[in-house]
């Protein structure tokens, strides 16, 4: 998990590196669901402060297991924010005095990437709240939308050509057969870290990354 956190920064980085962002630090809000795939996106929250950004959390569905009580524990030690509730797209918001945005502002404008790790290649059925209402805010961004590993809401082989449609998606270990449906501008791959014999094993045809590198830029 670390790793794949590690591959989903460095891949959003190289797609919207802070340098061609307007603010400074780059605002991004990490949106993190109740399985494996807010874990990701947990790790990747870290990851962009290490990076040059400034990152905020919004992790509504938190499961009552150590290892993401102890994830959530080391970003606050790195004082990464927690939101209290998601702010809309279309009205405004005043947020909380224990919130540290005071302004009241758009989501469009408080953030230059929202980045979707509410579902992963797990998902199965129908969302639920307060998810539902969560990819309905998504669905209006004009800001660009990372997603880990699948667009939430798409059905592993699938897909779901009317659920979010982000504009970078970063595929961990190996494309899933839904990817095939992805009309975004970037595709990474991040999975430097398959052990040969599992390659070998599920067939999964990798290509070969440059160097040390994490990801491998597919489109």
């Amino acid at each position: 998990m670390e790793l794949a956190g590690l591959s989903c920064t460095t891949a959003i980085a190289k797609a919207y590196p802070p340098t061609s962002m307007f603010k400074n630090p780059p605002t991004v809000l990490v949106i993190c669901g109740p399985g494996n795939n807010g874990g990701d996106g947990l790790f990747c929250a870290r990851h962009f402060k290490l990076f040059g950004y400034q990152p905020t959390i919004y992790y509504p569905k938190r499961p009552n297991k150590p290892l993401f009580t102890a994830l959530v524990t080391q970003c606050q030690k790195m004082d990464i924010p927690f939101l209290g509730e998601m702010p809309p797209r279309g009205r405004w918001l005043h947020f909380s005095a224990s919130s540290t945005i005071t302004t009241p502002m758009l989501i469009d404008e408080l953030y230059e990437l929202v980045v979707d790790a509410i579902f992963g290649f797990s998902f199965k059925g129908d969302v639920w709240e307060p998810f539902c209402s969560i990819l309905s805010v998504l669905s209006g961004l004009t800001v660009p939308i990372p997603s880990i590993d699948i667009p939430s809401g798409w059905h592993v082989e699938k897909g779901n050509p009317g659920g979010t449609q982000p504009d970078l998606l970063i595929s961990l270990t190996a494309p899933k057969k839904s990817a095939t449906q992805f009309t975004g501008h970037y595709h990474y791959l991040g999975g430097h870290f398959v052990p040969p014999a599992l390659e070998k094993k599920y067939q999964l045809n990798l290509p070969l990354y440059p160097d040390t590198e994490c990801v491998f830029h597919l489109q």
